[in-house]
């Protein structure tokens, strides 16, 4: 018998298919989703084209069960041809799709967003933000793209940003629906698509990786992924917990001058 039953889309690779794992593992049940069809670690699949708002109806209608969490995970990389689709894919049609999955939600249900580090550079961005939230038709992006004038990389970056303002945004709704909503914002994570990363943010990256030490692992962001999802979590609310090796701390320090603040090393004290 099955402890919970949760929902992730982009089930099929990456993150989304550790996460899956995981929750299996732990006895729980699973319902995939995904464009690209598969059967690991999952009880159900529905395929999912979150690019496309007949594929998005119909996925949500075909649950038909109790849920006890949903996890955003599916998005497309920062990749050049790709723009009005990241835009679509990545925040319009996940936040259509979360929805109309909501009905689909016992009380106490967790919603996860995937955002990323590149989203925290919300504070800047949320103007722009608000006018991408404020589309409400996939035809609208071409326009939307070239008066913003914006390219793959930000197009990319203004969806994580959107995946975290949203999830703040929402959180109180969903607490007064006996839900809760928060994001995820990983960073430099070694999946299929980390070149078009690496490419995207370059030496910028390359430089956050090595002082981190290395990349982290798909199934390090699933294990606080599936914290995230479970009641364990429950006071957890409308927060974006930053999973990225310490990376955007190194930079906050160098930004803010902190190295007065860290603790002395012996050869400092002698």
């Amino acid at each position: 018998m099955t402890q919970s039953t949760y929902a992730v889309t982009g089930v099929a690779s990456g993150i989304g298919a550790e996460l899956a794992r995981i929750l299996k593992s732990q006895g729980h049940g699973v319902i995939g989703f995904d464009i690209q069809e598969t059967t690991e670690n999952v009880d159900r699949f529905i395929k999912l084209d979150l690019n496309d708002a007949a594929s998005i109806a119909t996925a949500a209608k075909t649950v038909g069960e109790p849920l006890d969490g949903l996890c955003n995970n599916a998005g497309l990389p920062p990749r050049e041809g790709l723009e009005e689709a990241i835009l679509q894919v990545n925040f319009l049609g996940t936040r259509a799709f979360t929805n109309a999955m909501v009905p689909h939600m016992r009380k106490g249900a967790s919603i996860v967003n995937m955002a990323s580090r590149a989203g925290h550079g919300w504070p800047t961005g949320v103007e722009q933000v608000k006018r991408l939230a404020a589309l409400t038709e996939k035809s609208q992006l071409a326009e939307f793209i070239a008066f913003e004038q914006i390219d793959a990389t930000r197009c990319y970056n203004l969806t994580k940003e959107a995946m975290i303002l949203w999830s703040i945004a929402e959180s109180e709704a969903m607490v007064n629906r006996g839900l809760r909503v928060n994001s995820l914002s990983p960073g430099g994570i070694a999946t299929g698509i980390l070149a078009d990363f690496q490419k995207a943010f370059g030496d910028k990256m390359a430089k956050n990786v090595e002082r981190a030490g290395r990349p982290g692992a798909a199934e390090e962001i699933a294990q606080i992924a599936a914290f995230a999802l479970s009641p364990a979590s429950n006071w957890l609310k409308g927060a974006d917990i930053a999973i990225d090796g310490g990376m955007g701390s190194f930079n906050q320090s160098d930004a803010m001058g902190l190295g007065a603040l860290r603790l002395a090393t012996q050869e400092q004290a002698a």
